[in-house]
């Protein structure tokens, strides 16, 4: 958890440091927001009987799938980890029924994941609940609000990810 910032926010905007404080100030809110986002995923997953990176690779598979499934490189991409987890956990999740993992159609070693009809009903079992919490979080910003913000984090991560880039290349 982040420290409490309301002493630093009395300085946000005045002297040379300003920046630097809003940076962090922004850094911690983003850390806070993810621990919450991983807490009501747990939730989510216990309610499947799954873990919280297999709920994150269903979520993945979901946003991805098309025609044929996902092939598991694309849902690596998407959550920023080693195609080695994803096969590992897709290995298990396809165990648990909630995932079909088939060849490519070109490519054998690539390997499609796409959801089974008992993954479906599963997530639908709680979606009544993930309403609930959409709408809740609504309540705060509109979703032209959230839209908007979304563009602008979005914005933010490819800078950072240029700059993540630039510092590789100067070490």
């Amino acid at each position: 958890m982040p420290p409490n910032l309301s002493g630093r926010t009395k300085r946000l905007g005045k002297g040379p440091d300003a920046g630097q404080d809003v940076l962090r100030q922004f850094t911690w809110e983003i850390r806070s927001i993810n621990v919450c986002l991983d807490d009501l995923r747990c939730f989510q997953a216990n309610a499947l009987g799954i873990t919280g990176p297999q709920m994150m690779i269903l979520m993945a598979v979901t946003e991805l799938e098309r025609d044929g499934g996902v092939p598991v490189n694309v849902v690596a991409k998407l959550m920023n980890i080693g195609s080695s987890f994803i096969t590992k956990h897709s290995k298990e999740l396809e165990n648990k029924r909630f995932l079909r993992r088939t060849p490519g159609s070109k490519d054998a070693r690539l390997v499609h994941l796409s959801l089974t009809e008992n993954a479906r009903k599963r997530l639908a079992s709680i979606a009544a609940q993930q309403e609930e919490l959409d709408q809740f979080v609504f309540d705060y910003l509109g979703i032209q609000e959230f839209a908007r913000l979304a563009s602008c984090l979005r914005g933010v991560r490819h800078r950072l990810e240029k700059a993540r880039l630039h510092a590789e290349l100067k070490s």
